[in-house]
């Protein structure tokens, strides 16, 4: 129940709908026990019951004798009426009375069950809100150790049990209770001696229901686990489809993917047939004092003489109708715990710290007017420093390019410039203000990035241009587009700018998506630009083309160019020779050659490529 404390705490919103919910509940359950008692002066009717014993009008005598006073004064009227009218009219007007009741008490069910869904839909909505707006905001870092599917997992079906929990933890609080309650106290007024006689087998019923669910969490939380895991394998199937046919590996990921749907399969019919454990044992249990009842009621009614026969029939009504609620109950109560492991696993992702964030002072600057500043840097993912004692000045308007080998630290500068990650020791800073005192979104406002991958999304070309400026123009995206060499594809395309590119823009080559991603940056035009090895994606006449559009875009700009190409950063006014995380040289293109190290190895590597 922790957990859903914490869920709650999204149902505030939608309150008049759970007040309102609980209001023609608890006229459903009011309901729900007189339509039972309606039925004791047609039966009376019926049986004859008191037809030749004179019936006083009673007289009220206080909130402790209402149910005698009711009794008496419905066998008063049913008296009176017969007399005047006979007993098929009295008889019509019970009936009447019994079908407003049973209208009544269903009409309160549908409102009841009504604004519950606003309620339901409301929190489901909510909390994938919340969801999703953490995912996004969480660090780069935090999905390295996630698995996607397991993210996927927690927002779609994870949400959708708290969804039906909820529902059940209303039901468990106001609705089947004062069900039981009302029957009971109708029950009691019936026959005090009979009442307490069934309520000495309940308690042992409910210990024995009880034990069914304590282990259901458990299994309910391994079961949500394996549907993350399964999740994964379909999103690494579907991203990796071209490497699965290429090696002809099918086969292994068919059988690595029904091993996890096996062992969904096994946990979820433990959890499922364990909780449809719970309905008949509770009916069983259930019959079992309805049987008991049956041998004490009858005595009381044919030795004893203690109680009516109609009144007995309408009592074991009554008993059998706290059945259903008790049922309801303990489904419930298995669907919390069922619930709570999703729960669980949703508020982890919603209570994640998130260390990348704003300070309370952070300074909103959307200018760049002086250099660049990374100080003395360490840096890590792991144990391992990635970058050891790293420091670099950019100017504002100059281009400075990092080469070197994989692994050396050149995509942790543009991760850690754009607070992707943290520095750990150190420090970068920009016009003389370290980063972390900027506003994130000011930050990345001033920064424009290309990355290796061409990340595109399943949308138009236009809308794929325009993410770092909603407002622009067609001929504004089109002005991008011709920067970038790409308005020359895009032009052809069936509907331009409003062509759709597919899933990952797979409907398009690998250097049209790297100009489209060129173009996205242009469009922005920030005043420092982030290009992590852009061109590496593009054939030998698409880097020419990419490769002097990018010159243009430089030009008076600050620019942070991770190359892998060499050919790409010759007029870079400063290069970066990284190795191992340190910088071993640095110059212009004409310089390093000239020293004849690590800059000219790898520059003669390339040119037998």
């Amino acid at each position: 129940m922790d957990y859903f404390k914490k869920i709650f705490r999204f149902a505030k919103p939608y309150k008049k709908y759970a007040a309102l919910n609980i209001f023609f509940n608890i006229f459903y359950a009011l309901f729900s026990a007189l339509s039972f008692v309606s039925l004791i002066p047609m039966l009376d009717v019926l049986f004859g019951e008191d037809k030749d014993k004179v019936v006083e009008k009673p007289v009220y005598t206080g909130i402790l004798e209402v149910g005698d006073y009711v009794k008496a004064y419905m066998g008063h009227y049913m008296q009176t009426a017969s007399e005047e009218h006979g007993q098929q009219f009295t008889l019509t007007i019970v009936i009447s009375l019994i079908i407003s009741l049973f209208l009544l008490k269903n009409m309160c069910n549908y409102w009841a069950m009504y604004f519950i869904t606003f309620l339901r839909n409301g929190v489901l909505k909510d909390i994938r809100n919340a969801m999703y707006k953490k995912i996004v905001e969480l660090p780069l870092a935090y999905f390295s150790e996630k698995r996607k599917g397991d993210t996927m997992a927690r927002i779609s079906s994870d949400v959708l049990e708290i969804q039906h929990s909820f529902l059940s933890i209303l039901e468990l609080i106001v609705r089947e209770p004062l069900t039981i309650i009302f029957t009971i106290i109708v029950m009691l007024t019936i026959s005090t001696k009979l009442t307490i006689f069934v309520f000495i087998f309940i308690p042992i019923s409910g210990y024995a229901i009880s034990l069914v669910g304590k282990s259901l969490k458990k299994r309910s939380d391994r079961a949500q686990k394996e549907q993350g895991y399964f999740l994964s394998i379909i999103e690494e199937t579907l991203g990796g489809l071209k490497v699965i046919k290429g090696f002809n590996s099918e086969p292994y990921f068919n059988q690595k993917f029904q091993k996890s749907t096996d062992n969904f399969y096994h946990f979820s019919n433990k959890v499922l047939n364990r909780q449809n454990l719970a309905s008949p044992t509770s009916e069983f249990l259930g019959i079992v004092v309805i049987t008991v009842l049956l041998w004490y009621g009858g005595r009381m009614v044919l030795v004893e003489g203690t109680l009516k026969p109609s009144d007995f029939i309408v009592y074991m009504g009554l008993a059998y109708n706290i059945l259903t609620p008790a049922k309801a109950i303990s489904k419930a109560s298995y669907g919390v715990k069922k619930g709570n492991a999703a729960a669980e696993r949703v508020m982890e992702v919603l209570e994640q710290e998130n260390p990348i964030k704003n300070k309370p002072s952070a300074i909103e600057k959307n200018y760049f007017e002086q250099d660049i500043v990374i100080e003395n840097i360490n840096f890590r993912y792991e144990e391992e420093n990635v970058l050891k004692d790293f420091s670099l000045t950019v100017p504002k308007g100059q281009t400075v390019a990092l080469v070197g080998q994989s692994g050396s630290g050149k995509s942790t500068i543009a991760n850690l410039l754009t607070r992707f990650y943290d520095v750990q020791e150190g420090s970068i800073k920009i016009d003389g203000i370290n980063i972390k005192d900027y506003k994130l979104s000011a930050l990345r406002g001033l920064m424009g990035l290309v990355t290796q991958d061409s990340i595109l999304f399943n949308d138009t070309i236009r809308n794929n241009i325009a993410l770092g400026k909603e407002n622009a123009t067609d001929e504004e995206i089109i002005d991008a587009l011709k920067i970038a060499n790409a308005y020359e594809f895009v032009k052809d395309l069936p509907e331009g700018i409003q062509t759709n590119i597919g899933d990952g823009g797979n409907k398009l080559s690998g250097g049209q998506k790297q100009r489209l991603s060129i173009a996205r940056a242009v469009l922005k035009n920030p005043p420092i630009m982030i290009l992590d090895e852009a061109t590496s994606a593009l054939d030998t006449e698409s880097e020419r083309l990419v490769q002097q559009a990018l010159e243009n875009m430089m030009q008076n700009r600050t620019s942070v160019v991770i190359a892998h190409r060499l050919s790409t950063i010759q007029k870079a006014d400063k290069i970066i020779v990284m190795k191992k995380g340190r910088i071993v040289e640095q110059g212009t293109h004409d310089e390093l050659i000239m020293l004849d190290g690590n800059y000219k190895k790898l520059v003669t590597m390339q040119s037998f490529e």
